[in-house]
């Protein structure tokens, strides 16, 4: 994996940097393979329950690598979309840690994720308009799911940022810390982690695809996530754990 993006495994939590502190982590095409095989890992290995994407060295992405860009190469991997994230998603958790800037395809990569934990000091925008271009790796089209119409055309079309107090008030963050976002992310992962995996793959999955179901179809739609859950032998050990008033052995099967 390349060195512009660090991972590091504990406790079944997979954390994944992106590591060009000197461009502001600058999203590259190597950075955005990088996080991408990170996501497959996470996916593949049965005991990687959760993951936590933050940048180093105080910002978590400032957008796109213009000097890559300028030279021809886009920071996509085909299929996963911007940073290798903003097209898809891997079929557990993902939790943002930001601190600093977020910014154009940064907040795009965010958005990407499940959670957002951000140091007070974090800053959030698509300052894509003020450059004569949009923010096409998905910020104009999630921000007016995620917000009201109003507030997300004022966030696309005046480029502005947002610091995170705001961002929390606005639903877009999920907790807020005076200190490195990525100690409060763990705190988040670890809370999830905990939990039985399967229940939580299917929990994702349903909270993910659910906005696009009509009413009349919800209950049916959301059998195929959960029928193997219900049946499966972590269901049986939560509910004896629970009987036996002890901390739930979970397989992930």
């Amino acid at each position: 994996m390349s060195e512009e993006v660090l991972v590091t495994v504990a406790d079944g939590i997979i954390e994944v940097t992106i590591n060009r502190p000197e461009a502001r982590n600058a999203m590259s095409k190597a950075a955005a393979e990088g996080i991408a095989a990170a996501m497959d890992r996470l996916d593949a290995e049965n005991d990687l329950r959760c993951a936590i994407l933050t940048g180093a060295g105080g910002t978590f992405c400032s957008g796109m690598d213009l000097k890559g860009f300028l030279s021809g190469e886009l920071p996509v991997v085909p299929g996963r979309g911007f940073g290798g994230l903003t097209e898809w998603t891997p079929k557990k958790p993902v939790i943002a840690a930001v601190d600093g800037y977020a910014l154009a395809g940064g907040f795009e990569l965010a958005l990407a994720c499940d959670m957002i934990v951000a140091n007070a000091n974090a800053r959030f925008g698509v300052p894509e308009a003020k450059r004569g271009l949009v923010a096409a790796g998905g910020g104009v089209v999630q921000l007016p799911r995620l917000l009201p119409r109003p507030l997300a055309m004022e966030m696309a079309l005046t480029g502005d940022p947002i610091d995170a107090g705001r961002a929390f008030e606005l639903g877009l963050v999920n907790r807020v810390t005076d200190g490195p976002a990525i100690e409060a992310a763990r705190e988040l992962a670890q809370a999830i982690a905990a939990n039985g995996p399967l229940a939580v793959i299917a929990s994702k999955g349903i909270i993910r695809d659910s906005w696009l179901w009509s009413d009349e179809d919800v209950m049916a739609k959301q059998a195929p996530y959960i029928a193997h859950v219900f049946s499966s032998e972590d269901a049986r050990e939560g509910a004896t754990a629970f009987a036996q008033k002890r901390k739930p052995e979970w397989k992930g099967k």
